[in-house]
């Protein structure tokens, strides 16, 4: 049986923790609930200013611009004080900002102003995993996936899969990344971050499935997930494929962390 690392600290956990953060950075509109859609001449001056400030907020948020991202969602708010997607907007940027009082806060008073709002619920939850707080954040990625209206479901399924399996929850988040990986088999951050738990939990068949769908496209393939072959090749007792897939690794990324791990046989870091 292989040593394999934790799934805590690899590369495209990281990727995927960006990609969460990134996405519940867009605003989702309003709900229509069967009525007429709403249009920019229902809305009154100071929500149309609102909405305006928090589109650019959310473009400043994503392009790691989060000084100016904030200040765009305080003029939002300032604006119209009782809009839910501002509060959340403004956790995220506290948060990225390093003030994670501040931040909970906005989630906090997000939620007091739409219960049901799967993209808060998300966004709250990603950050309390940030901060360690697991089961909190695992209820709050089930009360977004509860939500009948909520879009986002392979989003909050990769979130909560992630987050479990920094709690350790080998077997859950095997689960939740699974039915992930089953809404959306072409989302490489849903593959590797499967890979990886299932090389956890010496899987290795299925892990090696997985992960050879990605690094079977050129521009899906990474250092990260080379090394992750190069791991359940190793886990199988492959000795030749660990080889082969250590030689792709050298040859496309010969600087990488990887490449140097590979190197040194470091397989077990």
């Amino acid at each position: 049986m292989s040593r394999a690392s934790g799934v805590p600290g690899r590369p495209w956990l990281a990727a995927a923790a960006s990609l969460c953060w990134l996405t519940a950075c867009a605003v989702a509109p309003p709900s229509t609930n069967g009525r007429e859609p709403r249009t920019a001449s229902d809305q009154s001056d100071p929500e149309q200013r609102a909405r305006v400030r928090l589109e650019l907020a959310g473009l400043y948020l994503a392009r790691g611009q989060t000084a100016v991202a904030l200040d765009e969602v305080k003029r939002a708010i300032a604006a119209k004080p009782d809009i839910a997607e501002a509060y959340s907007l403004r956790g995220l940027a506290y948060a990225s900002l390093g003030e994670p009082g501040l931040a909970e806060e906005s989630f906090q008073r997000a939620l007091q102003l739409a219960p049901r709002d799967g993209d808060a619920m998300h966004n709250f939850g990603w950050f309390l995993c940030q901060q360690q707080r697991y089961a909190d954040a695992d209820a709050l990625f089930g009360r977004a996936l509860q939500q009948t209206a909520y879009r986002e479901v392979v989003r909050t399924l990769l979130a909560q899969g992630v987050c479990q399996a920094r709690a350790g929850r080998w077997s859950e988040a095997e689960r939740t990344l699974s039915r992930s990986y089953e809404l959306d088999p072409a989302n490489p951050v849903t593959a590797y971050n499967l890979g990886e738990v299932l090389l956890r939990r010496a899987e290795f068949d299925r892990a090696r499935f997985v992960v050879g769908r990605i690094n079977a496209v050129p521009e899906l393939s990474t250092a990260q997930s080379l090394w992750l072959a190069v791991r359940i090749e190793r886990g199988l007792g492959n000795q030749q494929a660990v080889q082969d897939q250590g030689r792709k690794l050298l040859d496309r990324y010969p600087q990488s962390e990887e490449a140097a791990k590979f190197e040194r046989g470091r397989f077990d870091e």
